[in-house]
């Protein structure tokens, strides 16, 4: 258990520092609502109809897409500087990582996703 008191401590700082802060902010803030304040708006125009508004599926399989090809950025750059170190093993993990990658590339590919329609 000594071994992580560091740990636990690290903790138990940031969480008090941001409950302290948000408690801080929201002792010193000035609070003057009025009902300009109070609206919605987008980049200073005047909004027109309700604010739930439904997006086209599209958006949000992009994002996922986006998320597929980030996380191929974020391991083949640590993989490609560590290949020196572990030889072959890395090859055949990152072939198996590529591979599962590709597969869903191919599904988006094939389901048009990737065309903006």
């Amino acid at each position: 258990m000594t071994g992580y008191l560091p740990v636990v401590i690290y903790l138990v700082l940031i969480v008090g520092f941001g409950v302290v802060s948000l408690l801080a902010a929201r002792i010193l803030r000035p609070s003057r609502p009025y009902p300009a304040k109070l609206d919605s708006y987008e980049c200073g125009a005047e909004t027109i109809g309700e604010a739930w508004v439904q997006f086209p599926v599209g958006f949000y399989l992009v994002a996922l897409i986006f998320i597929v090809f980030d996380a191929l950025a974020v391991f083949l750059f640590p993989w490609a500087l560590s290949l020196r170190d572990f030889g072959l093993w890395a090859v055949g993990t990152m072939t198996i990582f590529l591979s599962i990658l590709s597969l869903g590339w191919l599904y988006a590919y094939r389901e048009g996703i990737l065309e903006w329609k």
